[in-house]
């Protein structure tokens, strides 16, 4: 739900995904019995643009520059993935290279929903995407992303209509 209680569409069909203009989201494989809980839900960019906020009240999603002050105190793009990523692999697959949760930011591997193959989910226990709140351009919106296989935290500007993991950040 959006902060004023209106529901954010869980779109399960993977046909209508890639169609959206508007905030919605799904659960990896369309089970949220098996993944809500671990890993959370994938949304489209849309629903963090909403004037209706997707955070609680005092929180936001972060900008592309917050993200980067983050990155940056816990020693650079080439480490802090590492120190973001949740120990272990337990969900992360093997390598989950330099893991160390230092930061308590203790990301998963949610994987994403992708708008280049119609709508199907992709990369659980590979990667954690994050939007920002930050645009690329029109068609494209900032996010951070890690990856089992390094502790690199990489930045790109993915499709809007895409559903990635959101995180919170206090006012």
């Amino acid at each position: 739900h959006y902060n004023d209680g209106s529901e954010i569409p869980n779109i399960t069909n993977n046909g209508d995904w890639g169609s959206l203009s508007a905030g919605a989201y799904g659960v990896y494989n369309n089970d949220p019995l098996l993944n809500a809980d671990i890993y959370g839900n994938l949304y489209n960019w849309y629903t963090v643009d909403d004037d209706r906020g997707v955070c609680p009240e005092g929180w936001h999603v972060p900008s592309d520059e917050e993200y980067t002050v983050l990155t940056d105190f816990l020693g650079g793009e080439n480490v802090a993935g590492g120190k973001m990523k949740e120990t272990g692999l337990d969900h992360w697959n093997s390598p989950n290279t330099g893991a160390t949760n230092e930061s308590g930011f203790t990301a998963l591997p949610a994987g994403y929903r992708t708008t280049t193959s119609n709508g199907t989910y992709i990369d659980m226990g590979n990667f954690g995407y994050f939007w920002s709140s930050s645009e690329y351009n029109s068609n494209h919106a900032l996010n951070p992303r890690l990856y089992y296989d390094s502790s690199n935290v990489s930045r790109d500007g993915s499709d809007k209509q895409n559903g990635f993991s959101i995180r919170c950040l206090g006012d």
